[in-house]
């Protein structure tokens, strides 16, 4: 038996020396992610006439950036503005998403499958190759500079990843909970309502983590909807530092850091149910 744990132990050894480039790439990764949001801290709190490398550590603790991109930046409205669109974003992806996903998951007919094909095919479109007949469709119905116009186009192009994590979680749920409501005489939504959504709650978590970032950050779709300075998100506030006569790096690198924040927190408070959502609509199914 001490043998036996003996070349147990040798064989993991083993295996440890033969896969430190795994543990290397994996470090280089991580240095690869947080070396933008280093550069971004560091830039934060640095002085205007501070001109060391931007990796290097400030001189001296400088906060004024932080009041130039509350103030010039109009941020507060944008963070509003943006809390808004993502909020609606949110709610559109987990209703709608769910809602289609159960008859995709539970009805095996073959017209099914086809829709579930077109779905998966959406999510191969790129979303900018169609923008022009998008920025058309909003203009005849007045969608631009509008909270609903950019919250539809947003929640539409996401969509399809949602149906199909939905429709994978689903998947996984036994059957036989239906038949049981049938039985006792429930119909469909009441079968949905009352048995199916309440396990959806860590794939739910999955998806307001995801779409919730995506629509925080977004900005492709906002430069053609949002073309009022009243109606700009964090991205197309921030952007605005940036001009072809000035930039101003430290303001933007604040005002970058503080829209960040709020995600973070959401990331870190849910990031258990977010994990386990993940690996199960990834899995099951």
């Amino acid at each position: 038996m001490t043998q036996q744990v003996k070349i147990s132990q040798k064989n993991n050894t083993f295996l440890r020396k033969n896969q430190w480039w795994k543990y290397a790439l994996s470090l280089l990764i991580i240095v690869i992610y947080l070396l933008p949001i280093y550069a971004v801290i560091m830039m934060a709190f640095k002085s205007p006439q501070d001109l060391s490398s931007r990796l290097s550590m400030p001189k001296e603790l400088y906060l004024g950036s932080f009041e130039k991109a509350l103030d010039s930046g109009n941020l507060l409205n944008a963070l509003k503005n943006t809390a808004i669109i993502t909020i609606g974003v949110i709610l559109i992806e987990v209703i709608a998403g769910c809602m289609a996903a159960y008859p995709l998951a539970r009805n095996h007919a073959k017209f099914n499958k086809f829709v579930m094909n077109v779905v998966l095919s959406m999510m191969m479109v790129p979303a900018l190759s169609i923008v022009v007949g998008m920025y058309s469709l909003l203009v005849s119905l007045h969608g631009i500079s509008t909270y609903w116009g950019i919250i539809l186009v947003t929640a539409a192009f996401g969509l399809p990843l949602s149906i199909f994590l939905y429709r994978n979680f689903i998947t996984a749920i036994p059957e036989s909970l239906d038949e049981a409501a049938a039985i006792d005489g429930a119909s469909t939504l009441q079968t949905f309502f009352h048995v199916i959504l309440p396990q959806l709650a860590p794939v739910t978590v999955s998806v307001i983590i995801m779409k919730g970032i995506g629509a925080w950050n977004e900005f492709a779709f906002s430069l053609y909807v949002l073309q009022k300075s009243k109606m700009y998100n964090i991205t197309l506030t921030i952007k605005q530092f940036f001009s072809e006569t000035s930039t101003d790096l430290n303001a933007a690198a604040a005002g970058a850091l503080i829209a960040i924040l709020p995600t973070i927190i959401v990331y870190l408070v849910l990031q258990k149910y977010f994990v386990q959502g993940t690996l199960d609509s990834a899995v099951k199914g």
